[in-house]
């Protein structure tokens, strides 16, 4: 099989290159991305090419699946980038399949693509509606992609389409990319040390799950080489409260009144002193919980780290600013790394 991943230099991509690399049935990869990266994967050749302007068609071709994990977080001041990147790129991936004669089309939608939880908290399936929560950008992206999907699957039946909805994902070399992302560089990296931060606020209704990007990787191989279609939950055990992140910490929970946090992060965006907007909190906030049965019955995936293996080798990332050699992952493309983020605008360049 030959399988071309779109977006493959991220903190999933790398995770499904690796397990890619395993797949005896798998016999090449096209790894995509606007930057070539320098690591090299087995079995994995590389072309730089941006879903938003560039032919995706010559590409394609001769691929038995396309996996499609490009997206883009920042700016998050101006959404109207994000939006180009996302969605419109995302749809010149989907009219590049159908153009390409690509049998299978993996997609990497969210638990950020679904409306928000149930009343009494219990974990939802995959029929549970996709309107996402509007004001967050991250959300309205996934959640439009999700209908420009079921129009794709009604106009191209022949072809299978399956979307992968995990939860969130870590792994040790994504931590500095990915505190770059959301915390941005007034976040030290000694606050991921045990004891450093005594309290942590107990937020009302936060439960979240992650999993690991190797996990994810794993399934997003299961998907490409196996005979499955639709919608898949991805989470590892178990749910993440703020109680669990403070004994990784070794710190105590003091309850915090939520409008608060919410007023407290909503200032540090718009002074441009933290990336991510106040809307991806409140995302947060009302996120469902995932029930995994389809994965494991169908997919035939579990996950090998539970989500407290994913958070800790997050947290050991973090402390010792860990990275990875492709440019999104990389601590700096140029300059000290922190002046470089300061440079970049803090949420309002990508």
């Amino acid at each position: 099989m030959r399988i071309v991943v779109v977006g493959a230099t991220g903190n999933v991509g790398v995770g499904t290159l690796r397990a890619l690399a395993a797949d005896a049935e798998v016999t090449s990869v096209l790894g995509i991305a606007r930057r070539r990266p320098e690591v090299s994967f087995a079995k994995t050749e590389w072309a730089a090419a941006d879903t938003a302007r560039d032919d995706l068609v010559p590409l394609f071709r001769d691929a038995d699946a396309v996996i499609n994990l490009a997206w883009m977080f920042q700016p998050t001041h101006r959404p109207r980038v994000t939006w180009r990147n996302n969605v419109l790129g995302g749809m010149r991936v989907l009219r590049a399949v159908a153009d390409a004669d690509v049998p299978a089309l993996v997609h990497a939608s969210s638990v950020g693509a679904y409306s928000p939880k149930p009343a009494d908290g219990r974990p939802v399936d995959e029929s549970w509606p996709t309107d996402g929560w509007p004001t967050a950008a991250y959300s309205r992206e996934k959640c439009y992609l999700e209908r420009v999907l079921d129009a794709f699957e009604l106009a191209n039946p022949e072809r299978r389409v399956v979307r992968m909805r995990p939860g969130f994902i870590f792994q040790r070399g994504a931590a500095t990319a990915q505190r770059r992302i959301f915390g941005g560089p007034f976040v030290p990296n000694r606050l991921a040390r045990a004891g450093v931060v005594p309290v942590l606020p107990d937020i009302p209704g936060l439960a979240v799950q992650a999993l690991h990007a190797d996990d994810a990787g794993e399934a997003y191989r299961l998907a490409a080489v196996r005979d499955v279609r639709g919608a898949f939950n991805l989470a590892a055990d178990p749910v993440i409260d703020m109680q669990r992140l403070a004994d990784l910490l070794s710190a105590r929970t003091a309850r915090v009144p939520v409008g608060a946090l919410r007023a407290f992060v909503a200032g540090a965006w718009r002074l441009g002193i933290v990336p991510a907007s106040p809307d991806l909190f409140d995302l947060a906030l009302h996120v469902p919980l995932l029930d995994t049965g389809r994965a494991h019955e169908e997919l035939g995936w579990r996950p090998r780290h539970s989500s407290l293996d994913a958070i800790a080798e997050f947290l050991d990332g973090l402390r010792s600013n860990a990275s990875l050699d492709t440019p999104p992952l990389a601590r700096s493309t140029s300059g000290p790394m922190r002046i470089r983020e300061f440079a970049t605008g803090i949420g309002r360049r990508p």
